[in-house]
């Protein structure tokens, strides 16, 4: 068999993606994905227990059983749609969703997921914990996708994935065949989503007129640049703990549209300084994820580096939407055919089989 579904939920909290995946010619086919959109409530939940100081356990656990059954129904929707039976994939890449995430040293990931629940509820093998199982070898957890990335793109290209954190992979070159970095930037949509959450009553900056049409506060953006952790080398890993808004100080008195269109360009200023820093001068930039979709990023991107040819995976034959969920269907592939998921010098993992645990049918 040759089929698998990866399931990725995101640190936006929008939805479960499922992508149903074919390796039968070795490169990665998407024949089909979906994703079950969270309604506001349970979004809310997820999004208010990332930042939270204090959570009740049995809440976890409730929300984690419900995580489980939103990836169980993906799984049956791809099936039902694709006039295929649990029989038919080989197995499921759960990534689950990402409660805390600590990056070394004393690091550790937790994703709520119940892979024993999802291969119990589909009659499919389920395959996950990948993030703490790179931990355990000394990895910082993330990000998981540089090596799926070698494997769909080769060399001589770097990949950008916007999520709720923005992460880089810098693949190898002609010149520097055996050279491989990848890391978190910093914030990509986490901060603007929320900022529009609270501010303008939506879920996010529709292709980014908002912040389009408002102005960057200098000595924001300067304070906001200052955080540590974009000087620092990789390897590297971080999430909401450390971007968050109540870490950018009193903004009640700064125009909201303003403080978008800041926001926005943090994003930007924080993933070019991190090319400048340690990718590639010039070629092709990538881009997959939520942030393909905001053409005011796009376009501040392409101004701020333009020397880099950036576009979206689209353009290579991946849909930046379904980028992750692919990478962990191929994680999965990876783990039962006992082979590498993971690149060391991207992670700094002293393992060379970082993979995920399996839970059979």
């Amino acid at each position: 068999m040759t089929l698998y579904i990866g399931l990725m939920s995101g640190t936006s909290a929008d939805g479960m993606d499922a992508a149903l995946v074919d390796f039968a010619q070795g490169a990665p086919r998407l024949l089909d994905a979906l994703c079950l959109p969270y309604d506001a409530a349970f979004r809310q939940q997820l999004r208010t227990l990332a930042v939270a100081r204090e959570a009740d356990i049995n809440s976890i656990a409730l929300l984690e059983r419900r995580i489980a059954a939103l990836s169980t129904e993906a799984v049956m929707q791809l099936l039902q749609r694709n006039s295929l039976s649990a029989a038919d994939i080989r197995a499921i890449g759960s990534h689950g969703h990402t409660l805390r995430h600590r990056s070394q040293p004393d690091g550790f990931s937790w994703q709520l997921d119940d892979p024993s629940w999802v291969a119990e509820h589909t009659g499919i093998c389920c395959i996950a914990d990948f993030r703490r199982r790179d931990i355990a070898a000394g990895g910082q957890g993330a990000p998981l996708v540089p090596a799926f990335h070698q494997h769909c793109f080769g060399r001589n290209v770097q990949v950008l994935n916007i999520g709720g954190i923005a992460n880089l992979s810098v693949l190898p070159t002609d010149s520097q065949p055996d050279s491989m970095m990848g890391f978190d930037t910093g914030p990509g949509n986490a901060l603007l989503d929320e900022w529009c959450q609270q501010y303008f009553g939506c879920q996010r900056d529709d292709r980014g007129q908002l912040a389009a049409n408002g102005n960057i506060i200098n000595y924001l953006l300067e304070d906001w640049l200052s955080q540590p952790y974009f000087q620092l080398p990789p390897p590297k890993s971080t999430g909401r703990e450390l971007f968050r808004l109540e870490h950018l100080g009193d903004l009640s008195h700064e125009d909201p549209q303003d403080v978008l269109s800041t926001l926005t360009e943090l994003s930007v200023q924080s993933i070019a300084l991190a090319i400048r820093q340690f990718g590639h001068s010039t070629g092709e930039l990538l881009v997959c994820g939520g942030g393909v979709h905001n053409h005011y990023l796009m376009q501040r991107l392409q101004q701020v580096l333009p020397q880099l040819q950036v576009q979206s995976s689209a353009k290579r034959g991946i849909d930046p939407d379904w980028m992750e969920a692919m990478a962990f269907a191929w994680l999965a592939q990876r783990t039962l055919e006992g082979l590498s998921g993971n690149a060391p010098a991207v992670t700094g993992a002293s393992g060379e089989r970082i993979l995920g645990g399996i839970y059979p049918a």
